[in-house]
């Protein structure tokens, strides 16, 4: 009798009360990691202009045309100014500058624009024009820290446990969110939200894979698609903290906080049975094992369900336990799914990072691009049960790849089209994560998975680290940004066609299982 087969028996109320504690873990994700669009958002802004008070008798608007030039589309500029107040151009605002030498750079600051942001990091630290790169590069800090947390607590949590881990995410993401929020400098808040991400990871990371180990196989795309639903909730929520919240350093209070609340719901939650068999902690698991049978009613499976027999079912015994090795020259972990969470989240963070130009206020866009999430995910658990994981994985990244391509020749002036087409493109984007997380889960066998999805999330969060990056490429060829997101995440789902199915498949427990057809 394998350990699927004893959940199958057992499972319930049990079962769902860790799905919910989890859910409630995983709405804190995409309230850090799509912050930078708020946290760092840049309003509308232009150069300061020098002794301002000797223009009393003309209106702003006269100011702004004697003081900044204009961009080919009519709009001031928001990087450049006039060396010397040009006084003609009340008399004709059509006329160009004879001498484009009189046009330099900002000299004494920017003027921004307060009526959507109170003030954000790029109006705190003056995080525009030459210093953009800065204000992208907030982004790129906090997913390297994520990358770096992904490797740390796949190995720890293999280690040491999920449970354990988990706890010790959650206190460090309170401790070094709270202290991104009293930043008092640039370089403050760039090393802790690279700390922030680092703790985030383990959630990432380990809350899909715990949930998993809990439920058997007839519910574990049930579990994968329940908890990619609720970062969808996180999402719309972090719309809402945001329009309520304009100001940068209590929206990081803010978004932090439910990560306390998370804390004491945790405690609730059992270490996975699953992974103390693999490491021959057969006691604790049975102590658990028989907590769930007796929370789902099973109270007549309790005398059956011995100590020893849980050591049978995952090939343990009670004279002393055995942990599984790997085999001499055995690869830690198999690639193939590394390019996939690459492309995923390269193209996913690509297109939520950028939430202008859609005929929409970035509040309603947040909101929007989050909503449709849900059917997207809802489609996914029909299809990946369906037509499979392999197929799923595949298209819906070639067609978000697709979609991202149809955007970039459409007209600007088409702007519903073009906002259709990016909603498109973002369901097809979050219904490749949603499968990605299911997928690779199932792929690993359990001393390995959390291994295995450490470094495929090693992978992922180093698309999420690019992803912002690219928008600078927009100085180069406007459409550049694009055309990038485009490529790889039609060139990923090219890949996914490599890896092996693992529709209706139990979960391997030991490497023997992923060598063995199933």
């Amino acid at each position: 009798m394998r350990f699927e087969d004893l959940l199958l028996e057992i499972g319930g109320r049990f079962q769902i009360l860790i799905l919910a504690v989890l859910c409630l873990l995983r709405i804190n994700l995409p309230m850090h990691f799509l912050l930078h669009n708020f946290l760092a958002a840049i309003p509308s802004h232009h150069c300061a202009i020098p002794h301002q008070e000797a223009f009393v008798n003309l209106t702003m608007e006269e100011v702004l045309l004697i003081s900044i030039p204009r961009k080919p589309d009519g709009t001031f500029s928001s990087c450049e100014m006039f060396s010397q107040p040009q006084f003609h151009l009340l008399l004709n605002s059509s006329l160009q500058p004879e001498n484009k030498s009189i046009i330099q750079h900002c000299q004494h600051g920017w003027v921004y624009d307060h009526s959507q942001f109170t003030s954000t990091i790029s109006t705190q630290w003056d995080l525009v024009c030459e210093q953009r790169g800065l204000n992208q590069a907030t982004a790129t800090f906090f997913f390297i820290g994520v990358t770096m947390g992904a490797m740390v607590f796949g190995y720890l949590s293999d280690r040491f446990g999920r449970k354990t881990m988990l706890q010790l995410s959650l206190v460090c993401s309170v401790v070094f969110g709270m202290l991104s929020a009293a930043s008092v400098s640039y370089t403050m808040l760039a090393i802790t939200r690279t700390l922030t991400g680092v703790a985030l990871s383990g959630i990432s990371l380990i809350v899909v894979p715990l949930g998993m180990e809990w439920v058997d196989v007839q519910h574990r795309t049930f579990t994968g698609i329940l908890t990619s639903i609720f970062w969808s909730v996180g999402n719309m929520l972090l719309a809402l903290a945001a329009y309520l919240v304009r100001e940068w350093h209590w929206l990081l209070v803010a978004v932090t906080g439910p990560c306390l609340l998370s804390i004491v719901c945790l405690w609730w939650v059992p270490e996975s049975a699953r992974w103390l068999i693999a490491k021959g902690k057969v006691k604790q698991a049975h102590r658990h094992l028989l907590r769930c049978a007796r929370i789902n009613g099973r109270k007549d499976f309790d005398e059956d369900l011995s100590v020893f027999w849980c050591g049978v079912v995952s090939g343990v015994t009670s004279q002393g336990g055995f942990i599984p090795q790997l085999p001499e020259g055995f690869p830690s972990v198999p690639s193939p799914p590394a390019p996939c969470r690459f492309g995923v989240a390269f193209s996913y963070y690509g297109m939520s990072m950028n939430l202008t130009g859609f005929g929409l206020n970035i509040y309603l866009s947040q909101f929007v691009f989050g909503i449709i999430e849900i059917p997207a995910k809802m489609v996914m658990y029909v299809l990946v049960n369906r037509v499979g994981r392999r197929q799923s994985q595949a298209w819906t990244l070639i067609l978000t790849g697709l979609c991202i391509g149809a955007n970039i020749v459409i007209p600007k002036p088409f702007t519903s089209l073009r906002s259709a087409v990016a909603i498109m493109a973002k369901g097809f984007s979050e219904a490749a994560f949603t499968t990605v997380y299911l997928y690779t889960s199932e792929l690993y066998p359990t001393i390995l998975r959390q291994n295995g999805m450490g470094y495929t999330s090693f992978m992922a969060r180093l698309g999420g680290a690019l992803a912002p990056l690219v928008f600078l490429l927009d100085e180069a060829w406007r459409s550049l940004p694009e055309v990038t997101y485009c490529g790889v995440a039609v060139c990923s789902g090219a890949v996914a066609f490599l890896l092996p199915e693992t529709l209706n498949v139990r979960l391997p427990e030991g490497i023997e299982d992923i060598e063995k057809p199933q």
